[in-house]
């Protein structure tokens, strides 16, 4: 057999020999292949968007549609009750019910009774739960509904922490369930607290709340200047005109 016959048999051979082969390589299920993949690039989250502040006339709105509906509720309840044990005293009359109301508020007298029990003007209210809790926008407000910055010394109560200390302690403020039950502790605490004994003397003289609030000077450490700073928000934000109005408007 000639040379170049020899050649041709044998590169036909090795055509047969290797074709299949490649053939198997080429048909490797898809799983087993190693894909190169491009790198995920992650999505950088937007910005968030500063909350503009509320403008004044609008936080002071929402300020009296939260706080002025609780406010009108716990006063309605508390002058009717004022009323009740007043007529109750000059009748000489109901004496279980003066005696359960004498322990409730830890008062000896029929004359310390009704100073306890008499609610003080509305506008009061209002003007000491604006400066206590900045027109109801506290962190205290919001988490607790504490709109007086009434402090917890229980750790049976209910209560938020405060941010900071004092004397390396933490300082607690009450929580509440709801708007109304922190004004009625609210009037409650001025109606037992030993501070405010002249508050409650002065408040059978007159209604008055510029002259009244010059007797609230221990609620704040500002002192003298609370009473001050609470006649300015008074008269500022007329908040008389809802001791002149019924409970119900």
């Amino acid at each position: 057999m000639k040379a170049l016959e020899l050649v041709v048999i044998f590169t036909l051979f090795l055509a047969v020999l290797f074709i299949p082969l490649s053939r198997h390589i080429d048909l490797q299920p898809p799983q087993t292949k190693q894909i190169a993949k491009e790198p995920e690039v992650q999505a950088k989250p937007a910005p968030e968007k500063e909350k503009k502040p509320l403008p004044v006339s609008e936080k002071k709105k929402r300020f009296l549609n939260t706080v002025l509906p609780a406010v009108q509720k716990v006063y309605a309840k508390l002058d009717k009750r004022y009323e009740m044990a007043k007529q109750a005293i000059e009748n000489n009359s109901s004496k279980e019910f003066i005696n359960n109301l004498k322990q409730e508020y830890d008062v000896q007298s029929d004359e310390a009774l009704l100073r306890a029990l008499k609610p003080h003007p509305k506008s009061i209210a209002l003007a000491q739960a604006a400066v206590e809790s900045a027109w109801a926008t506290s962190r205290f407000f919001k988490l607790a509904n504490n709109l007086f910055g009434v402090w917890s010394f229980s750790e049976n109560e209910p209560r938020v922490a405060a941010k900071g200390s004092r004397e390396g302690q933490t300082v607690w403020l009450r929580k509440y369930d709801s708007v109304a039950d922190s004004v009625e502790h609210y009037y409650k605490t001025i109606a037992t607290g030993f501070a405010y004994k002249e508050f409650r003397k002065k408040k059978m003289q007159t209604d008055n709340p510029y002259t009244l609030v010059k007797k609230l000077h221990r609620y704040s450490e500002k002192g003298d200047a609370y009473g001050k700073l609470l006649s300015a928000i008074i008269k500022h934000n007329k908040f008389h005109r809802y001791d002149e109005m019924p409970d119900n408007s």
